[in-house]
Protein backbone atom coordinates (compact mmCIF):
# COMPACT_ATOMS: atom_id res chain seq x y z
CA UNK A 1 0.00 0.00 0.00
CA UNK A 2 2.89 2.25 -0.01
CA UNK A 3 2.15 4.05 3.69
CA UNK A 4 5.16 3.54 5.65
CA UNK A 5 7.48 5.38 4.23
CA UNK A 6 5.60 6.79 1.78
CA UNK A 7 8.05 9.59 -0.42
CA UNK A 8 5.52 11.54 -2.63
CA UNK A 9 7.08 13.53 -5.55
CA UNK A 10 4.62 14.76 -7.88
CA UNK A 11 5.60 14.84 -11.38
CA UNK A 12 2.88 17.25 -13.92
CA UNK A 13 2.22 17.67 -16.89
CA UNK A 14 2.37 21.05 -18.49
CA UNK A 15 -1.75 22.02 -18.03
CA UNK A 16 -3.98 21.30 -15.34
CA UNK A 17 -6.97 22.41 -16.12
CA UNK A 18 -9.97 20.30 -16.85
CA UNK A 19 -13.30 19.02 -15.95
CA UNK A 20 -12.75 17.21 -12.88
CA UNK A 21 -15.99 15.52 -13.59
CA UNK A 22 -14.24 13.78 -16.86
CA UNK A 23 -11.06 12.60 -14.91
CA UNK A 24 -10.20 9.44 -13.01
CA UNK A 25 -7.85 8.35 -10.18
CA UNK A 26 -5.97 5.40 -10.26
CA UNK A 27 -4.85 3.44 -7.27
CA UNK A 28 -2.56 1.23 -7.53
CA UNK A 29 -2.21 -1.21 -4.50
CA UNK A 30 1.08 -3.15 -2.94
CA UNK A 31 3.56 -1.10 -5.72
CA UNK A 32 6.91 0.06 -4.76
CA UNK A 33 6.92 -1.37 -1.07
CA UNK A 34 9.83 -3.23 0.15
CA UNK A 35 11.78 -3.41 -2.88
CA UNK A 36 8.84 -5.31 -4.31
CA UNK A 37 7.08 -4.39 -7.44
CA UNK A 38 8.86 -1.45 -8.17
CA UNK A 39 8.72 0.82 -10.82
CA UNK A 40 8.85 4.50 -11.93
CA UNK A 41 5.43 6.04 -11.69
CA UNK A 42 6.98 9.48 -13.73
CA UNK A 43 7.99 6.86 -17.04
CA UNK A 44 4.28 4.99 -16.80
CA UNK A 45 2.52 8.55 -17.26
CA UNK A 46 4.79 9.59 -19.79
CA UNK A 47 3.95 5.74 -22.06
CA UNK A 48 0.06 6.72 -21.39
CA UNK A 49 0.77 10.30 -22.35
CA UNK A 50 -2.28 10.43 -25.04
CA UNK A 51 -4.79 9.83 -21.54
CA UNK A 52 -3.68 12.68 -20.08
CA UNK A 53 -1.80 10.72 -16.97
CA UNK A 54 -0.50 12.96 -14.44
CA UNK A 55 1.88 10.88 -11.36
CA UNK A 56 1.25 12.00 -8.13
CA UNK A 57 4.29 10.81 -6.22
CA UNK A 58 5.88 7.72 -5.73
CA UNK A 59 2.60 5.14 -4.43
CA UNK A 60 0.91 4.30 -7.41
CA UNK A 61 -1.63 7.54 -7.43
CA UNK A 62 -2.45 9.02 -10.82
CA UNK A 63 -4.91 11.87 -12.20
CA UNK A 64 -6.12 10.11 -15.97
CA UNK A 65 -7.12 13.66 -17.45
CA UNK A 66 -8.69 12.01 -20.56
CA UNK A 67 -9.54 8.57 -19.87
CA UNK A 68 -11.78 8.01 -22.63
CA UNK A 69 -13.57 4.58 -22.27
CA UNK A 70 -12.75 2.67 -18.85
CA UNK A 71 -12.20 -0.45 -19.62
CA UNK A 72 -9.87 0.35 -22.78
CA UNK A 73 -8.06 2.33 -19.98
CA UNK A 74 -7.64 0.32 -17.63
CA UNK A 75 -6.11 -2.46 -20.62
CA UNK A 76 -3.66 -0.27 -21.55
CA UNK A 77 -2.34 0.74 -17.94
CA UNK A 78 -2.26 -2.90 -16.93
CA UNK A 79 -0.19 -3.38 -20.41
CA UNK A 80 2.24 -1.15 -19.92
CA UNK A 81 2.88 -2.10 -16.46
CA UNK A 82 5.75 -4.52 -15.84
CA UNK A 83 3.99 -6.46 -13.20
CA UNK A 84 0.23 -7.45 -12.41
CA UNK A 85 -1.30 -5.10 -9.93
CA UNK A 86 -4.53 -4.64 -8.70
CA UNK A 87 -5.88 -1.71 -9.72
CA UNK A 88 -8.72 0.55 -8.19
CA UNK A 89 -10.27 4.19 -9.67
CA UNK A 90 -12.73 6.50 -8.62
CA UNK A 91 -14.43 9.21 -10.21
CA UNK A 92 -12.52 12.65 -9.83
CA UNK A 93 -15.65 14.70 -8.42
CA UNK A 94 -16.26 12.10 -6.30
CA UNK A 95 -12.89 12.90 -5.12
CA UNK A 96 -13.59 16.75 -5.02
CA UNK A 97 -16.67 16.29 -3.63
CA UNK A 98 -15.28 14.49 -0.73
CA UNK A 99 -12.41 17.05 0.28
CA UNK A 100 -14.89 20.05 0.26
CA UNK A 101 -16.72 18.31 2.70
CA UNK A 102 -13.92 18.19 4.95
CA UNK A 103 -14.17 15.17 6.78
CA UNK A 104 -11.41 15.46 8.92
CA UNK A 105 -12.09 19.36 10.09
CA UNK A 106 -9.59 21.43 11.90
CA UNK A 107 -9.04 18.77 14.09
CA UNK A 108 -4.59 18.03 14.47
CA UNK A 109 -3.55 14.77 14.97
CA UNK A 110 -0.85 13.75 17.24
CA UNK A 111 2.99 13.20 15.52
CA UNK A 112 2.94 9.95 15.26
CA UNK A 113 -0.91 9.88 13.77
CA UNK A 114 -1.88 10.50 10.01
CA UNK A 115 -5.11 11.12 8.59
CA UNK A 116 -5.91 8.56 5.91
CA UNK A 117 -8.67 7.48 2.76
CA UNK A 118 -8.92 3.91 1.79
CA UNK A 119 -10.43 3.98 -1.61
CA UNK A 120 -12.86 0.32 -1.91
CA UNK A 121 -13.27 -0.85 -5.51
CA UNK A 122 -16.98 -0.24 -5.05
CA UNK A 123 -19.63 1.20 -2.98
CA UNK A 124 -21.81 -0.69 -0.98
CA UNK A 125 -19.61 -3.57 -0.20
CA UNK A 126 -20.35 -5.51 3.14
CA UNK A 127 -20.65 -2.50 5.43
CA UNK A 128 -19.08 -3.39 8.81
CA UNK A 129 -20.16 -1.94 12.28
CA UNK A 130 -18.27 1.40 12.78
CA UNK A 131 -16.17 2.66 14.09
CA UNK A 132 -13.50 -0.17 14.61
CA UNK A 133 -10.26 -0.31 16.02
CA UNK A 134 -7.29 -3.11 15.00
CA UNK A 135 -6.16 -4.39 17.10
CA UNK A 136 -9.62 -4.20 19.10
CA UNK A 137 -7.73 -4.96 22.47
CA UNK A 138 -5.24 -2.64 23.84
CA UNK A 139 -4.06 0.68 21.87
CA UNK A 140 -5.10 0.72 18.20
CA UNK A 141 -2.75 1.32 15.60
CA UNK A 142 -5.85 1.86 12.90
CA UNK A 143 -8.74 3.33 13.77
CA UNK A 144 -12.02 3.27 11.34
CA UNK A 145 -13.68 5.91 11.42
CA UNK A 146 -16.65 6.30 8.75
CA UNK A 147 -17.74 5.03 5.05
CA UNK A 148 -18.79 7.63 2.69
CA UNK A 149 -19.43 6.07 -0.35
CA UNK A 150 -16.50 4.52 -2.42
CA UNK A 151 -14.21 6.25 0.72
CA UNK A 152 -13.12 5.37 4.27
CA UNK A 153 -11.98 7.24 6.29
CA UNK A 154 -9.96 6.82 9.58
CA UNK A 155 -6.29 7.31 11.56
CA UNK A 156 -3.47 4.88 11.68
CA UNK A 157 -0.29 5.16 14.16
CA UNK A 158 3.15 5.10 12.17
CA UNK A 159 4.25 1.17 13.29
CA UNK A 160 5.62 -1.85 11.74
CA UNK A 161 2.45 -3.34 12.36
CA UNK A 162 0.23 -0.79 10.84
CA UNK A 163 0.27 -2.00 6.92
CA UNK A 164 -1.12 -5.69 8.52
CA UNK A 165 -4.05 -4.10 9.44
CA UNK A 166 -5.20 -1.97 7.10
CA UNK A 167 -5.15 -4.83 5.16
CA UNK A 168 -7.75 -5.96 7.06
CA UNK A 169 -10.02 -3.47 5.02
CA UNK A 170 -10.69 -5.80 2.55
CA UNK A 171 -12.41 -8.43 5.04
CA UNK A 172 -14.42 -5.64 6.75
CA UNK A 173 -15.89 -4.32 3.47
CA UNK A 174 -15.80 -7.60 1.47
CA UNK A 175 -14.12 -5.23 -1.64
CA UNK A 176 -10.33 -4.87 -2.48
CA UNK A 177 -9.26 -1.80 -0.90
CA UNK A 178 -6.34 0.25 -1.17
CA UNK A 179 -5.23 3.39 1.17
CA UNK A 180 -3.29 7.14 1.02
CA UNK A 181 -2.39 9.43 3.89
CA UNK A 182 -4.77 12.87 3.43
CA UNK A 183 -2.04 14.98 2.28
CA UNK A 184 -1.85 12.69 -0.57
CA UNK A 185 -6.20 13.39 -1.30
CA UNK A 186 -5.15 16.88 -0.80
CA UNK A 187 -2.41 16.97 -3.58
CA UNK A 188 -4.63 15.39 -6.36
CA UNK A 189 -7.90 17.35 -5.61
CA UNK A 190 -6.08 20.55 -6.03
CA UNK A 191 -4.79 19.03 -9.55
CA UNK A 192 -8.21 18.19 -10.30
CA UNK A 193 -8.82 22.02 -9.44
CA UNK A 194 -6.16 22.75 -11.52
CA UNK A 195 -4.01 24.71 -8.91
CA UNK A 196 -0.31 25.81 -9.17
CA UNK A 197 2.32 22.72 -9.15
CA UNK A 198 4.12 24.52 -6.13
CA UNK A 199 0.71 24.32 -4.55
CA UNK A 200 -0.37 20.39 -5.06
CA UNK A 201 4.02 19.57 -4.38
CA UNK A 202 3.63 21.32 -1.20
CA UNK A 203 0.48 19.33 0.17
CA UNK A 204 1.68 15.63 -0.95
CA UNK A 205 5.00 16.07 0.76
CA UNK A 206 3.72 17.80 3.61
CA UNK A 207 4.18 15.61 7.03
CA UNK A 208 5.59 12.13 5.22
CA UNK A 209 5.14 9.59 7.01
CA UNK A 210 9.05 8.82 6.61
CA UNK A 211 9.69 11.76 9.33
CA UNK A 212 10.30 9.86 12.28
CA UNK A 213 8.35 11.55 15.24
CA UNK A 214 8.36 10.12 18.98
CA UNK A 215 5.37 8.28 19.69
CA UNK A 216 2.68 9.58 22.09
CA UNK A 217 0.32 6.89 23.99
CA UNK A 218 -3.46 7.30 22.66
CA UNK A 219 -6.14 5.26 23.58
Amino acid sequence: MGLIGEELRCSFCTSLVHNPGMAVIVFLRGVNVGGHRTFRPSLLAQELSEYGVVNVGAAGTFVVRKPGSRAKFRAALLRALPFEAEVVMCEGNDLVRLAKENPFGAETSAPDMVRFVSILAKAGGVRATLPARFPPEGDWLVHVIEARGQFVLGMYRRDVKTIGYLGQLDKLFGVPATTRNWNTITAVVRILEGRSHADAAEDSTRRSPRQTKPKTRLT
